[in-house]
């Protein structure tokens, strides 16, 4: 078995494409959620908010040929594996281009604009807007592929479409690559853009906050006022190493991933079963060979949904019991939705080596009926912890769980 570390870590987020901007907002108790006056020609969609991000911009040496083949998804994505690579000191090395490296990346779908295109053909039997690029913009994969050609990278690819766990997959699945020998080197995470069709799938299941007039009220996780959650969007990628492969060439170590787990509920598309939440936290932590004292904070997946929140937190809590420190960032970026997994596992590796946890925004008054638990709230709060732990649940019934060790 190989050990597999972190080094290289980016993302582009609503609230900055750097720890240090992203911290400050954090720090600032600011969050990126806005009212999405564009949305209101949506005469049936109720909720206007949404945590988008208004000041990306494609970089200037990206050629017009490698954009032909990338909807807004996928240039969130490798804008995120660059920043990842550069952090590494991988971005122009040619060993990461001769099958050593690979991709395991996913969103919830792909760019919807060639959606709607293929649906004006279906409904209006016109291919306004269609051309040879429309479909690769549009698959499922879309992120993994464009990733892959973009770098000219020849290891395994492994697309994960699982909504909100498409990020979390793509990590645990890059890390058991490493681990029973496929390949030395991973890029993992996942993005996704924002689209109001997004927002209107949590409209129609009446979970989306309607709270549109305060936007920065909004969403809380965990809160007994809660009204629901808000989407966002962004693209995080890691670099995943093998430990030998990495100190050879003498990489900046970031945290070594020493446990994975991942199930299925089985039981129902959108209601989440504590059970089997619970199990894929002890799955991660049979992988790691770590008792639960080991862990010392869970970067909780927090939607601010009442069943999410409830079977969340009920499941950590019978893992854990109420010592556990607990928060999530969704309440500063809305729920990024393929995005997250990897956003998330990269603040849980920043705030572990940077002793800073960040609180829950909005989290006034916990609702009663969720798990005992410590749930940071108000400040930043300090520890020394040897072992964090990043829990994703998604539609479909799909749950992941990383473990993370700090690298001394």
């Amino acid at each position: 078995m190989r050990r597999v570390v972190v080094t290289g870590m980016a993302g582009i987020t609503a609230l900055g494409n750097d720890w240090a901007s992203i911290a400050g907002h954090f720090a600032e108790q600011r969050s990126g959620i806005r009212r999405m006056d564009e949305w209101d020609r949506f005469e049936e969609l109720n909720t206007r908010l949404a945590g988008p991000i208004d000041d990306f911009k494609v970089p200037g040496h990206w050629t017009r040929k490698q954009l032909r083949s990338m909807g807004r998804v996928s240039r969130l994505a490798v804008a995120a594996a660059e920043r990842a690579l550069a952090d590494a000191g991988l971005l122009d090395d040619a060993s990461i281009r001769d099958g050593r490296m690979g991709v395991a990346c996913g969103s919830s779908t792909g760019s919807t604009d060639e959606i709607k295109a293929f649906g004006n053909m279906l409904l209006n039997s016109v291919a306004d807007g269609l051309n040879a690029n429309s479909y690769v913009r549009m698959m499922p994969h879309t992120t993994a592929a464009n990733i892959s050609i973009f770098f000219g990278l020849t290891g395994r690819l492994i697309p994960t479409s699982s909504a909100c766990t498409s990020g979390s997959q793509g990590i645990g699945y890059a890390y058991e690559a490493i681990k029973y020998g496929r390949l030395p080197m991973m890029l993992a995470g996942g993005a996704e853009e924002l689209c109001p069709t997004e927002a209107m799938v949590f409209d129609a299941l009446y979970a989306t906050s309607l709270k549109n007039d305060t936007p920065q009220l909004s969403p809380r996780p965990y809160d007994i006022d809660r009204d629901g959650l808000v989407i966002g969007e962004g693209g995080g990628m890691l670099v995943l190493e093998e430990l030998e492969h990495a100190l050879a060439r003498g990489a900046r170590i970031h945290a070594e991933i020493v446990g994975f787990g991942s199930n299925a509920d089985g039981q129902h598309t959108t209601r989440p079963e504590q059970a089997t939440m619970r199990r894929a936290m002890e799955l991660a932590l049979e992988d790691a060979g770590l008792a639960p004292e080991a862990i010392g904070y869970v970067n909780g997946h927090g939607t601010a949904t009442e069943q999410g929140d409830i079977a969340e937190t009920q499941a950590t809590s019978s893992l854990f019991g109420p010592r556990m420190p607990i928060s999530s960032q969704k309440s500063f970026l809305g729920h990024t939705l393929g995005a997250c997994g990897a956003l998330e596992s990269w603040f849980s590796i920043e705030m572990m080596n940077s002793d800073r946890y960040v609180p829950t925004l909005n989290l006034d008054h916990v609702d009663p009926r969720c798990g005992e638990l410590d749930y940071l709230r108000g400040e930043f709060r300090a520890m020394n912890n040897e072992h964090v732990m990043n829990n994703n649940f998604a539609f479909g019934g799909v749950n992941t769980s990383l473990i993370f060790r700090r690298w001394r």
